[in-house]
């Protein structure tokens, strides 16, 4: 699709300076190219707030909340024995390329991922298709009602069919792109994929069809710009409209200038952490692990570095999940004599250390200042750490590839909507990279495996977040991670756009919001 000339000229054609965005356009300042348009493939919040603006799931979260509330199934219900979920689908949908929505769609979708046989599975890898290994079987009953079989309880399901994994695509699209659909991608959303210019822009355009209205903005221009001072310095000349993930260091700037800026904030379940290579010296010693939490002032790096707008983090569980959190669990002290003795006993005073960083990637924060004050923390103790930076897909591929022998440690974040996801696709023994999970570090521990199988298969939520409290008391011993930080989400966007929300699970639904 080609731009209309003044979308392309403020974008291109002007300085910063001067630019001033088009009325019928709002203008986002991303942090990082995204990796894929399909939503089976993609897993960074960077992409998915371009996804689920194109697509739909079958539920969906309801807004400023976690809850679940119907999407494209108009109603579900679940047998006694959790073992079914009948859905019935909303009819008189089409897919952006024209073909119907109904139960085949659904269907489609979901069996690409799960069947190796399927004759779209080549168009993967899905690598969080672990969200739905619990499905045994899905039964088309009519054009409009799907069903559901499981191959036992999984108390997640209707958590993980909200998240961008369970948007449902065009069966179409992908038959006729193959492996480039997630450079073509087609869904039943409020807006229609227009293009995507490498390192430049993501377009998007109104859906006139959609089942839920028409968006009330024409045009959206996802534009990756992955230096924070020169996002900042677009948001500031009137270069983008929105920005989300702010700069810790440049919220202040924003929130004092009211005329001209809105600034959101709220809290959602997010972890940064720094995976521990517990596989080969020295993380493969408990009392390192627990050393290096021991030694990193995390209340100054919340505090200087991301200005308050996190609080430390105690283990992989969010706080922002109340109902499963564990209260009793706190955060490791700063205390450099207790990690000094504890590196005495283990005989690792004076390792050396390869130390994975980001240039910046959604839910980052600031990767590079982070770093830096982490490696003078661990210098302090007698660590010497050497940092390695990558742009951000360059470096999920590194990450998620696993941590090799020669590399230590690593930044990461994660942003989820049950207190499952993380624990499970990072923490788990049969999570490793080359099985299709995101255990980078090899972390294991068997009743952490026992606790989260459980607890996926109980259906009582105080069931569950007992045992999730559990798993959290098992990993804040074992530290497998140095537990840093949860970010309270933030954006900012000038003061012409009107019914702009975050939501809790870092998704921006972008079809009410509105530019004078």
């Amino acid at each position: 699709m080609a731009l209309p000339f003044c979308l392309a000229l403020s974008i291109v054609g002007q300085s910063p300076v001067l630019a001033a965005t088009p009325s019928d356009a709002l203008l986002m300042g991303q942090v990082a190219e995204p990796q894929s348009l399909d939503p089976q493939v993609a897993t960074a919040a960077n992409d998915a707030r371009i996804l689920v603006n194109i697509y739909d799931g079958l539920v969906r979260n309801g807004a400023d909340s976690l809850d679940i509330e119907p999407a494209l199934a108009t109603h579900w219900t679940i047998s006694a024995d959790g073992l079914t979920y009948r859905f019935d689908l909303r009819q008189g949908v089409t897919f952006q390329d024209g073909t119907p929505f109904n139960a085949a769609a659904v269907k489609y979708t979901f069996e690409r991922m799960l069947d190796d046989k399927h004759p779209a599975h080549n168009t993967g890898p899905f690598p969080l298709s672990f969200f739905f290994s619990s499905i045994k079987s899905i039964e088309i009953v009519d054009e409009h009602t799907v069903v559901f079989h499981l191959k036992e309880p999984f108390a997640p399901l209707l958590s993980n069919l909200a998240t961008p994994t369970g948007l449902i695509v065009s069966p179409a699209a992908v038959a006729k792109y193959g492996k480039d659909f997630g450079r073509h991608p087609v869904g039943t959303g409020a807006f229609r994929f227009g293009e995507w210019q490498a390192n430049q822009r993501v377009v998007v355009t109104a859906n006139s069809d959609y089942w839920d209205g028409k968006p009330a903005i024409q045009n959206v221009v996802f534009r990756p710009i992955t230096d924070n001072n020169t996002r900042v310095a677009e948001m500031l000349s009137g270069g983008i409209d929105a920005m989300p993930e702010v700069p810790p260091d440049t919220v202040k700037l924003f929130a004092e200038k009211p005329d001209r800026f809105r600034l959101y904030q709220t809290t959602g379940p997010h972890v940064w952490y720094v995976m521990l290579n517990t596989r080969s010296a020295p993380f493969n010693d408990v009392r390192v692990r627990q050393a290096v939490n021991y030694a990193i002032n995390k209340p100054s790096l919340v505090d200087n570095i991301l200005q308050g707008s996190a609080d430390v983090a105690t283990g992989p569980i969010p706080s922002a999940f109340s109902w499963a959190y564990n209260n009793d669990v706190k955060p490791y002290p700063y205390d450099p004599q207790k990690a000094r003795q504890l590196l005495k006993e283990a005989g690792a005073e004076g390792a050396t250390l390869t130390f994975y960083v980001t240039e910046g990637g959604s839910g980052m924060l600031d990767p590079l200042p982070m770093a830096v004050a982490i490696q003078a923390d661990l210098k302090a103790v007698g660590l010497q750490v050497k940092i390695e930076t990558y742009e951000w897909n360059t470096y999920l591929a590194k990450v998620n590839a696993g941590l090799p022998p020669q590399v230590q440690m690593a930044e990461m974040a994660w942003m989820t909507n049950d207190p499952d996801t993380l624990p499970f696709l990072t923490l788990r023994s049969d999570a490793l990279p080359d099985q299709g999970g995101f255990n980078s570090g090899y972390y294991h521990n068997p009743e952490v495996d026992r606790l989260l199988q459980q607890a996926r298969l109980t259906t009582d939520n105080a069931s569950r977040a007992a045992l999730y409290r559990q798993v959290q008391q098992i990993v804040h011993q074992d530290a497998p991670w140095i537990f840093v930080a949860n970010w309270k989400q933030n954006a900012v966007t000038s003061t012409r756009i009107d019914h702009f929300t975050l939501q809790p699970n870092f998704n921006l639904l972008l079809n009410r919001v509105t530019k004078n």
